[in-house]
């Protein structure tokens, strides 16, 4: 509900920036936000208040499994007993990052070489080789993860070798096949 009146006073707000100046009166929504559908925005125009709701082109999971397989992913599918929902599971490589031997950088160079290594991530991710990264929150042996969303394990090695940090000695990698459920978010 709180995402509707934001929306509708973002609205609100522009078209009282309109040059002509005419007063735009909009009615309650009689639509819940958990009604809403998702991917749905209001517009207003001639003082007339619309809910849009963008179509989202959806493929299907064979077309998906297919353009993966083309790309020479691993993938296989199965159906949910309890929704019935056909799931595809895309293989993945999940590439933790230990601590590495070399360790004796002086603090202005181990700043900067944590500078590259988060560019080297940003670049990953901006490219689409990687899906998630991040440092773990204690001080152990493994000090991150990075999830690779390519095709092979030596590609996903190669890419995590060329880690300004791992090719430093400072971080060492460990890279393991990893399965996940296509489509799929954390929560």
């Amino acid at each position: 509900m709180m995402r509707i009146i934001m929306l509708l006073t973002c609205v609100v707000l522009l078209a009282s920036c309109k040059e002509d100046n005419t007063k735009t009166t909009i009615e309650p929504k009689s639509v819940s936000e958990e009604m809403m559908p998702k991917d749905s925005i209001v517009t207003i125009e001639d003082g007339k208040e619309t809910l849009v709701s963008k179509v989202l082109e959806e493929k299907s999971i064979k077309d998906i499994k297919a353009e993966l397989t083309s790309k020479g992913f691993k993938t296989f599918d199965y159906v949910d007993e309890k929704t019935k929902d056909t799931i595809l599971m895309q293989q993945y490589f999940i590439a933790f990052l230990k601590r590495g031997l070399i360790r004796n950088q002086n603090e202005e160079e181990a700043n900067q070489l944590q500078n590259e290594h988060l560019a080297h991530l940003a670049k990953m991710y901006e490219l689409g080789y990687a899906d998630i990264s991040g440092p773990f929150g204690d001080d152990g042996n493994i000090r991150g993860i990075t999830i690779y969303n390519v095709p092979t394990f030596e590609m996903a090695d190669s890419l995590a070798n060329a880690d300004p940090m791992v090719k430093a000695g400072r971080l060492e990698i460990e890279l393991h096949p990893w399965w996940a459920a296509k489509g799929f978010s954390l929560r």
